[in-house]
């Protein structure tokens, strides 16, 4: 019997490679991005100080002091034209054209091969697995586990055994969890597939992959989302990144974007984008569009870096009022529904700042 600790980390190095060595981004035993990923920095050029000292210097900045409000969320039987649930960090359920899709399912308590070390999560899941509607497709972005969680694949196979489109070799965690092969669909940066009439586009990150010892055996991603009449933008966890404008060109302009905001650190500044550089993603994968409407994901349920808990979100605010973009800051659980035509309405019920009440002392503006 396999050790539960071993079963969460999945596919085995050797498997993952069998699968994933024909493609022309896997060079030199390893996925690579088009430009070079630094895991940390060099402390001397990009941070004061050594990552282990600032660590020691912000520890507890990254947790709310209060309890975090959630929102039960209500999901219509029939999907809308564009709408979005966020369930916390980067787990969210998208409609799109009648269609609906599922992004990133981590509904368990801590990101971490072990039930007793790792980061935990900072507030409840506002709905299980089993209440959530009928789906079209689960798409993840990458294997870390803040966004690829054994249990919650399990807990989806037994109530909702839904279809699964994943970068390369991420096939390979699901099958070694029960998947079955005919449900997953894999593929590589600018491969695409189409799933009840909403084409998906695998589109590249800049980012890394792996969790075990060895890194990049599996490919990372965002996604784009090309329905009959909207377009949505998942960009997963990246670091800034000259992609996309490529993807802004080729695949936008984006009607929404969920884009990362949180986990950014001077010592890892090609892996996560802060929030001033999400804002740029988000203008150029919508071509500057003034009526695409974006959501700040990657922040509030698990503490991943150093900065302060609700310092993603009000930055991220700041910076979109400058840039004039239009950004949703919505309760966990929170569905916020495009769909009328009437995006100022939407966008304007949901700019509560409702993390005031639950953040630190210092943890403000």
């Amino acid at each position: 019997m396999q050790l539960p600790i071993l079963r969460k980390m999945g596919a085995s190095t050797a498997a993952q490679r069998s699968r994933v060595t024909a493609s022309p981004n896997y060079r030199d035993g390893e996925f690579r991005s088009h430009e070079p990923t630094h895991v940390v920095a060099a402390p001397e050029a990009e941070a004061p100080g050594s990552m282990l000292s600032t660590m020691v210097r912000e520890f507890g900045r990254g947790r709310p002091r209060g309890t975090v409000p959630l929102v039960r969320p209500r999901h219509p039987h029939e999907p809308a034209d564009l709408a979005v649930t966020w369930y916390g960090h980067a787990t969210s359920v998208v409609e799109l054209d009648g269609r609906r899709f599922l992004l990133d399912p981590v509904f368990g308590d801590r990101v971490s091969p072990s039930a007793f070390v790792g980061p935990r999560r900072l507030h409840p899941v506002p709905a299980g697995i089993a209440e959530l509607p009928r789906l079209d497709a689960v798409v993840i972005s990458h294997d870390h586990y803040d966004h690829l969680d054994e249990p919650s694949i399990r807990q989806l196979e037994r109530s909702h055994r839904p279809h699964y489109v994943v970068p390369l070799g991420v096939d390979e965690h699901l099958r070694s969890w029960g998947v079955p092969a005919g449900r997953i669909t894999s593929l590589d940066w600018r491969e695409e597939t189409e799933v009840a009439g909403v084409r998906i586009t695998c589109t590249e990150a800049r980012h890394f992959s792996g969790r075990g010892f060895v890194r990049n055996q599996t490919l990372w991603a965002a996604w784009s989302f090309h329905g009959p009449a909207h377009r949505v933008f998942f960009g997963g966890d990246s670091g800034p990144t000259h992609r996309y404008a490529d993807i802004g060109a080729d695949l936008g302009p984006f009607d929404l974007t969920i884009i990362p905001v949180g986990a950014y650190s001077a010592h890892w500044p090609d892996i996560h984008v802060n929030p001033d550089e999400a804002v740029d993603a988000h203008l150029e994968v919508t071509r500057g569009a003034p009526h695409a409407v974006m959501l700040p994901i990657h922040w509030a349920t698990f503490n991943l870096a150093t900065h302060w808990w609700s310092e993603p979100i009000r930055w991220a605010r700041r910076t979109a009022a400058e840039r004039g973009v239009r950004l949703v800051s919505p309760k966990v659980g929170a569905r916020i529904d495009l769909s009328d035509g009437n995006v100022d309405a939407a966008v304007a019920a949901h700019q509560d700042p409702w993390w005031e009440a639950c953040a630190a002392p210092d943890d403000r503006d």
